[in-house]
Formats: structure tokens, C-alpha cells, sequence
């Protein structure tokens, strides 16, 4: 009886230190979306667009680039939420996994109640990920979306 009452507090403090806790605490990815028209057109770009403008060349390969609007959210990690970058154009995120380097997620771009494009990507804090879209209804130039993970 005397050897049960010190082995299992013992057994029980092994425990605590050997398995992990079963929950952790919630992580958060901060997201900022940028709605941005990419033309064929030569001239001045946006300069709002200035530190995007070599990755959106490399990418897109247009000659000009128009800021359209934008938005952000937080989310947990997983989680859903939406982020609303005007003219009608909406991000529903939904983070998956972080592994404290980048941010796994499923993004559906839509606009009214037309989705325009469904994807899963790897989002890095600081490093631009740009999503190409359809025609603005102007000829030679596209929707795009620059997704910044913070």
C-alpha cells in the first residue's frame, strides 16, 4: 500500500513530463488581400503597387498595374473567414496548418455569387503570393489578387 502511494503520483508526474499537452494554444495567420487590375497597357503603375511590382512583372507579365482595393482578416489556425477587397470581389480563407514558417490554405476568389477560382497554396509572412483572374471586360487587361501573409 505504501509502495502504491509513492509509485503512482510518481507514474502520473512521468506522464505529465513525457506526452505532450493534448491541446495547444490557438495560433493566428494575419492575411491581407489586394484586388489589383494587370494591363497590357503601357504607363504608370499604381504607386501603392510599388513593393509588389517586380513580383507581379515576373508573374503576370503585363506592362501596368492598377490598386483596386483591399482587405484583411485574422484567423486561427485552421479556421475560415472571409476577406472583402471591393467591386464586389471577396476571399473565403480557410487556414489549415501553420508550422510557425508558413500558412497552409484553401482560398476561393468570388465575385456576386460566381466563384472565379478555388486553390490551396503555401503562404509565407512577408513573401507575396499573386493569383491571375479573369478579364476586367477591358481588352487586355486582367483581375489579380496579391495574397501577403503577416
Amino acid at each position: 500500500m505504501k509502495t502504491t502511494r509513492f509509485i503512482l503520483p510518481l507514474l502520473l508526474l512521468s506522464a505529465a513530463l513525457i506526452c505532450p499537452p493534448l491541446t495547444r494554444a490557438a495560433e493566428r495567420a494575419g492575411i491581407k488581400g489586394i484586388l489589383i487590375s494587370a494591363s497590357n497597357e503601357r504607363g504608370q503603375s499604381d504607386p501603392r503597387l510599388a513593393t509588389y511590382e517586380p513580383t507581379l512583372r515576373r508573374i503576370l507579365r503585363f506592362e501596368s498595374y492598377r490598386y483596386l482595393g483591399e482587405g484583411s482578416a485574422s484567423l486561427d489556425v485552421p479556421a475560415k473567414g472571409d476577406i472583402s477587397l471591393g467591386d464586389g470581389h471577396r476571399l473565403e480563407i480557410e487556414t489549415e496548418k501553420s508550422d510557425g514558417r508558413a500558412i497552409h490554405l484553401r482560398v476561393s476568389w468570388v465575385t456576386g455569387d460566381r466563384t472565379l477560382m478555388n486553390t490551396a497554396l503555401v503562404l509565407r509572412p512577408g513573401v507575396p503570393a499573386v493569383l491571375g483572374g479573369p478579364s476586367t471586360g477591358k481588352k487586355g487587361e486582367v483581375f489579380a489578387v496579391i495574397l501577403v501573409g503577416r
